[in-house]
């Protein structure tokens, strides 16, 4: 086993000034330094590096989780003050809402949770506590 002083998650994007605008301005992210990339302290204290890949491809997954208490009022949020559009899928557990919220806790198909973009492409998602 290694014995690591630290870790954090990386993600690519294709343009980072179009990044931090997002990541810092719209999703309220704290920039610790933007020397080499964006590094970010994401809420419980973890660390995210973002960094501008020329040949950048969206991940093909969920690569930013955010927990919330209260999933409409994080919807009504990135919605309304920052006209952010969640992401329809096929073939999940239950059908989404109307606001794109997989009710899951009621379908008894695990959390409530609704997916959007980043400016890269790149999948992230609000899930209720």
């Amino acid at each position: 086993m290694i014995t690591a002083l630290n870790t954090f998650a990386g993600l690519s994007v294709d343009n980072i000034a179009k990044a931090k605008e997002f990541y810092v301005d719209t999703l309220a992210l704290e920039l610790v330094d933007d020397t080499m990339g964006l590094q970010l302290k994401l809420p419980g204290g973890a660390e995210l590096f973002i960094y501008e890949k020329p040949d950048h491809e969206p991940a093909s997954y969920t690569a930013l989780n955010f927990v919330v208490e209260d999933i409409n009022e994080a919807i009504d949020h990135l919605a309304g003050h920052h006209g952010i559009v969640f992401e329809r899928y096929e073939n999940l557990p239950a059908e989404q809402d109307d606001r794109g919220v997989l009710r899951g806790k009621a379908a008894n198909a695990g959390p409530d949770i609704a997916w959007f973009k980043d400016p890269a492409g790149n999948t992230i998602a609000v899930i209720e506590a």
